[in-house]
């Protein structure tokens, strides 16, 4: 498996587990600086390799009511202040193909939100950019249906992919998490995410739920089936949190479970 490269991080082909983290939404500039800043002493501190994300629109929200974001210019303009403050590489979400171009400017990752991973013209669009681009398979899709996201984004002459596993729908309630997707998914040849926080969800009625406490064991069975990031949504206060509050991951719970993932994932890589 060939490494994909953000920035100075070399993703897959044994490469150190790398952690994708960040919160759901951006909720203000303050918060945004908040939470990166904290992120990046935790990295520097357990010495793991981080990208910072967060969204500045949310629009796939179950219910109108639901708090979407900042938008696009406003929410640029922080992620960028994040980057040009501390230095870290950012992954944001894009909806619709005419933001690729625009959103690309800033961001060093452009992310297919699980949903819209079917949207050919929208992934075209970031393929077409040449920055990386890391689609979220959808919840209706079997794993080995991400081939054909592969060859969209490869007929753009981009093979900077990465693919990420967000759990499966099991009847009308619930996700499960199959880790045979993480092998089947590296049959491609790219490198193979597990969003943590997102499989946790439980979908359904106005604001989706989630069974946050469950994060810990299925993070550690992806990693020990080989993934090669971890993608997880946290936050410094997860109940007052304006997006999907029931799944982000406590910040302060969140050096012990990255510790045991670390070791996990070296532990594993003497094996592959």
């Amino acid at each position: 498996m060939p490494e994909v490269k953000v920035k100075n991080i070399a993703i897959g082909n044994h490469q150190p587990l790398a952690f994708i983290l960040g919160p759901c939404v951006i909720e203000s500039r303050d918060h945004t600086l908040r939470m990166a800043e904290k992120l990046k002493a935790l990295s520097e501190e357990l010495d793991f390799p981080l990208i910072y994300k967060s969204s500045f629109d949310k629009a796939n929200r179950s219910s109108i009511e639901s708090f979407r974001g900042p938008g696009l210019e406003a929410g640029l303009a922080i992620l960028a202040e994040v980057k040009q403050q501390l230095g870290l590489p950012i992954l944001t979400d894009i909806h619709e193909p005419f933001q690729a171009e625009i959103v690309a400017k800033v961001v060093d990752v452009l992310q297919i939100p699980a949903f819209l991973c079917r949207q050919t013209d929208l992934i075209l669009a970031a393929g077409r950019t040449g920055k990386v681009v890391n689609v979220k398979k959808g919840q209706f899709l079997a794993p080995q249906d991400v081939v054909n996201i592969v060859r969209k984004i490869e007929s753009t002459g981009n093979h900077s992919i990465l693919l990420t596993e967000r759990g499966v729908s099991f009847g009308y309630g619930g996700l499960i998490t199959d880790v045979r997707a993480v092998p089947i998914m590296q049959e491609t040849g790219y490198p193979v995410i597990f969003d943590a926080t997102h499989s946790a969800q439980i979908p359904g009625g106005n604001v989706t739920g989630g069974a946050r406490e469950y994060i810990p064991h299925i993070s550690r069975a992806m990693v020990a089936a080989g993934c090669d990031g971890i993608f997880m949504e946290v936050h410094d206060n997860v109940a007052e949190a304006k997006s999907d509050r029931a799944t982000q991951y406590p910040l302060e719970d969140l050096p012990k479970l990255l510790e045991e993932l670390i070791e996990l994932s070296a532990l594993v890589k003497k094996f592959q």
